[in-house]
C-alpha cells in the first residue's frame, strides 16, 4: 500500500555519508532512524529512482539545491533525496552535485524503505532492479502533508511544484 497524505512515516533506516566528523556521527556512512530525523521537524523529501541518472542529475536534485533558500523561508527545517543507491554513491553524488549541507542525500541501500513506503518500482527492464518512484512529500513532525508522485517523466515532484504548495 502506498503512503498517503495524512499517514506517519513509517518506521525505518536510512544512511547517510558524513563528510565531517561530529559527536555521535562518525566519518563515513551513518544509519538513521527515520522516526528520530522526522520528530518536531517539517521536511521536505524527494525520492528518485537513481544517483548520477539524467533527470535526476540534471533537474531534480539541481532544483532542490537552488530553491533551498525558498523552501527555507517557508519553515522548511531540511531537505532530503532518497535513492536506492549505497550511502557512498549517495555522498560522492552530493558533492558533486555541491548539496553537501544543503540536500540531505539519504541512501536506501535494499529499497527497503521505498517499499516500506509503497513507492519503489521495478526497473529490471533497466538493468536497475528495484528502485524508488520519483515523487516529492511534506511532512511534518512525521506526518505527510503533501503528497506528489510522478506518473511519466518530470512534472509534480520538482522543488518549483513544493514551494506553490508551501504558498
Amino acid at each position: 500500500m502506498t503512503i498517503q497524505i495524512g499517514d506517519r512515516l513509517p518506521a525505518g533506516t536510512l544512511s547517510e555519508f558524513i563528510e565531517t566528523e561530529t559527536a555521535g556521527c562518525s566519518l563515513g556512512p551513518n544509519n538513521f532512524e527515520v522516526s528520530e530525523l522526522a520528530k518536531g521537524k517539517k521536511i521536505v523529501i524527494f525520492g528518485l529512482p537513481g544517483a548520477y541518472t539524467p533527470t535526476c542529475s540534471a533537474q531534480h536534485v539541481p532544483g532542490y539545491v537552488a530553491q533551498a533558500d525558498a523552501l527555507k523561508a517557508k519553515g522548511v527545517d531540511e531537505i532530503w533525496c532518497i535513492s536506492v543507491n549505497d550511502a557512498f554513491v549517495m555522498g560522492a553524488w552530493g558533492r558533486d552535485q555541491k548539496a553537501t549541507g544543503i540536500v540531505r542525500m539519504m541512501a536506501d541501500g535494499n529499497a527497503a524503505y521505498s517499499k516500506a513506503l509503497g513507492l519503489d518500482a521495478d526497473f529490471s527492464k533497466h538493468g536497475m532492479g528495484t528502485r524508488s518512484q520519483r515523487y516529492s512529500m511534506l511532512v511534518e513532525d512525521g506526518v505527510v502533508k503533501q503528497l506528489n508522485v510522478e506518473t511519466a517523466g518530470f512534472e509534480v515532484s520538482s522543488a518549483e511544484k513544493m514551494l506553490e504548495q508551501l504558498g
